[in-house]
């Protein structure tokens, strides 16, 4: 059963000083979001209320979280993250001792098993593993250690006791980001660096759900998606986001961990579109949005339901309407009509009435998926889009 967010009361941004490292007691940066009201609740209200944990006192809380990258070195994937964990930290009232950081290769599985290790030796009893090569690892390893929490980001697996894995709903401001690229391109060429290929759902719902977006507003537009077959890899993202700048995209989007897409974008004189966290503060003159995660919401609450004792092991699928994912504010020169597109797509996201793949979807192959006046579902969303929208085109 997924879990939801319920009662998320979005506080104001903290205006403090930037992220300067992954230690103990990293700082905290400008644009991180707290999150009051938080709870981790399920469909299943009576069982949501039932404690199934045995309790933690704040006190004796330690968090330990693996980072593929340092979350200093740039507006990406771990850096997005880290601001979830300081957003929690804040929530909660943690102090900096009480969070351990390691900065460990996802492919490596003996590294990461080294650093859980290592985080459980230092006192850690909630442990949360960021990226999804960290699945296999930490799974074995909540097993082995069934008096720590575990909790895994982007995968599947999960077990009954003290392991889960979370996601959220990123296709749905993606979406939205397909309608402000397809209302801004001039050349009708949008780029899009794409981590993994039709193997990872992530990704190519991600890609799939833009380009459902873009098709609804501009119909002549093609997304051009070039694959770096790795979630962190600075020379491969530059290199595809130069490709895809010289072949005359105007408009970039991104699903990989640097911002090269965008800074590049910028150095070209074409719009952007960010990922992860707000990136206009890195290309101010050419970004035209960013889609954002707030991780503070799950972060919050996962660890404050270890410490009121209502923990289980559920997994967690939560999207716009939880707070989890959404698109920031559109920048001032966004084509005209560009904001009244997004606020009713907005609008018909989360009353139910647009879920983004709906009805008959066409591949760039001519197949046909799903069926007229249904969607397809969580599990297909989140494990079995292995194909392109009609309007993508991959570039070898």
């Amino acid at each position: 059963m997924l879990k939801r967010i319920a009662g998320l009361l979005m506080a104001g941004m903290l205006v403090v000083s930037n992220l300067t490292g992954c230690g103990a007691g990293a700082t905290e940066p400008d644009d991180y979001v707290t999150n009051e009201g938080y709870e981790l609740s399920s469909d299943n209200t009576d069982q949501a209320e039932t404690e199934t944990s045995k309790s933690i006192s704040k006190e004796e809380i330690k968090v330990g979280v693996l980072y593929i990258s340092d979350p200093s070195e740039g507006s990406g994937y771990s850096y997005t993250h880290d601001l979830g964990i300081l957003g929690m930290q804040s929530n909660l009232a943690l102090s900096d001792d009480q969070i351990e950081r390691k900065i460990v290769d996802d492919a490596d599985a003996e590294a990461t098993k080294k650093a859980i290790e290592e985080c459980i030796s230092d006192g850690c009893n909630i442990i949360f593993t960021t990226s999804w090569g960290y699945m296999e690892t930490t799974a074995e390893m909540a097993e082995q250690y069934p008096d720590v929490y575990f909790s895994h980001g982007t995968g599947y697996l999960s077990n009954d006791t003290n392991f889960n894995n979370y996601f959220g709903r990123i296709y749905q401001p993606r979406y939205l980001s397909g309608i402000v690229a397809g209302m801004n391109t001039k050349s009708n060429k949008i780029g899009y660096v794409a981590a993994m290929d039709t193997s990872s759902s992530e990704v190519t719902g991600g890609i799939d759900a833009f380009a459902i977006g873009v098709a609804s507003v501009n119909p002549d537009a093609r997304i051009y998606v070039v694959v770096t077959n790795s979630w962190y890899d600075p020379e491969k993202e530059e290199a595809a986001a130069r490709k895809l700048l010289d072949m005359g995209c105007d408009v970039m989007a991104q699903h990989c961990d640097t911002p090269y897409p965008m800074t590049l974008a910028q150095e070209y004189g074409v719009y952007g579109i960010g990922y992860n966290s707000d990136m206009s503060k890195e290309v101010p003159q050419t970004c035209l949005c960013s889609v954002i995660w707030n991780w503070s919401a799950y972060y919050t609450a996962a660890v404050n339901s270890i410490i009121e004792g209502t923990w289980n092991s559920e997994n967690y699928y939560g999207g716009m309407s939880e707070g989890l994912v959404e698109i920031t504010d559109l920048a001032s020169f966004c084509a005209k009509g560009t904001q009244e597109k997004v606020s009713e797509a907005s609008e018909a996201i989360l009353d139910g009435s647009n879920n983004v793949f709906d009805g008959e979807l066409k591949t760039n192959t001519g197949e046909v998926i799903g069926s007229a006046g249904a969607t397809l579902d969580d599990a297909t969303i989140t494990g079995g889009i292995d194909w392109y929208y009609e309007n993508v085109v991959l570039v070898e």
